[in-house]
């Protein structure tokens, strides 16, 4: 597996990698986002580590560009900023997690695992819940016709949901499996990303999907 770090400091990134090697990933490291941005469009990586705050372009910019020529390698951003909004901006933006600074690297390696099994668990060809199908291989979603344009987080919320349809799921059981990690900080961020989800859902529609379960978490079924 092949990974690309995008990140300034030098030590930081010497860490990541010479621990990412001990665990059997191939890493290549850019140290600004001019050259991260050539490296991930010019070679094939199974995932993008980098950070925000980079010199010659920023990570978010990196990261928009990278999604603007059409490829969706999986991608963590690292930051020192901590705060709820900045979070559910960088997930919208197309990242698939986001890891605070200062962070423990078994920390990091749980983060890839999640990222990566999210991209290759594919077994099933079509989800059907209701009039709402989701097509893990091409990373579709539909309700009756209507084709629901959501951010890869959005997407790993609800293909969760579709595995267990009529199943209360609780923020927690959600956080372990999209980061695979019960990161507390991230409860709000899913608390976020599910009311957009059911927004983009249920505009056009007279039934919901999506219920809230009082002080539980969340049920994805289909209600007379």
């Amino acid at each position: 597996m092949k990974i690309l770090i995008i990140e300034d400091e030098k030590k930081i990134a010497k860490y990541l990698k010479q621990g990412l090697e001990e665990n059997s990933y191939t890493v290549d490291i850019a140290h600004n986002g001019i050259d991260g941005l050539h490296l991930a469009t010019h070679e094939n990586y199974d995932l993008i580590v980098v950070d925000i705050m980079l010199p010659g372009i920023n990570g978010k910019e990196v990261l928009k560009q990278i999604r603007n020529t059409g490829i969706h390698t999986p991608a963590i951003f690292l930051t020192a900023i901590d705060s709820v909004n900045d979070k559910v901006n960088g997930l919208d933006i197309g990242a698939d997690d986001y890891i605070v600074k200062p962070f423990s690297f078994s920390e990091l390696l749980a983060r890839i695992r999640a990222c990566m099994r999210r991209r290759t668990d594919n077994y099933v060809s079509n989800l059907k819940t209701g009039n709402v199908t989701l097509d893990p291989k091409t990373r579709k979603v539909f309700r009756d016709k209507q084709k629901i344009e959501l951010t890869p987080i959005e997407f790993s919320i609800l293909e969760y949901f579709m595995r267990n349809p009529g199943q209360i799921l609780t923020r927690t059981m959600i956080s372990e499996h999209i980061w695979d990690y019960n990161y507390e900080s991230f409860s709000n961020v899913i608390d976020v990303h599910i009311s957009r989800l059911r927004n983009k859902l249920e505009k056009d529609f007279d039934k919901g999907i999506i219920y809230t379960v009082r002080r539980v978490g969340y049920v994805l079924e289909e209600r007379d």
